[in-house]
């Protein structure tokens, strides 16, 4: 089927969430995930079904300043939620 992963068109064979995230050889824990605009709870991934068309977005863990609460590292959800291209074209 195919579907969108982070804005580029891909074809893909996996039928789940989980299924996607393990041909990306993607840690479900080090990513959050939205499906069509609608976050995706993790503990729903492996029941999530993916359909042709679909749009997907990987919002992975990153690193910042000192200024953050955590130090040298902080999970994204200390950011607004935003998508990985958007912060990577800003």
């Amino acid at each position: 089927m195919q579907i969108k992963i982070n804005g580029k068109p891909e074809e893909i064979q996996a039928n789940t969430v989980l299924e996607l995230l393990q041909s990306k050889e993607i840690e479900p824990q080090m990513v959050s995930v939205e499906l069509n605009s609608t976050m995706v709870d993790r503990s729903a991934y492996s029941t999530t079904p993916l359909k042709d068309g679909d749009a997907i977005e990987f919002l992975f863990f990153m690193g910042g300043g000192e200024n953050f609460p955590h130090g040298k590292f902080f999970p994204i959800y200390y950011l607004p939620f935003t998508s990985l291209r958007e912060i990577l074209v800003n």
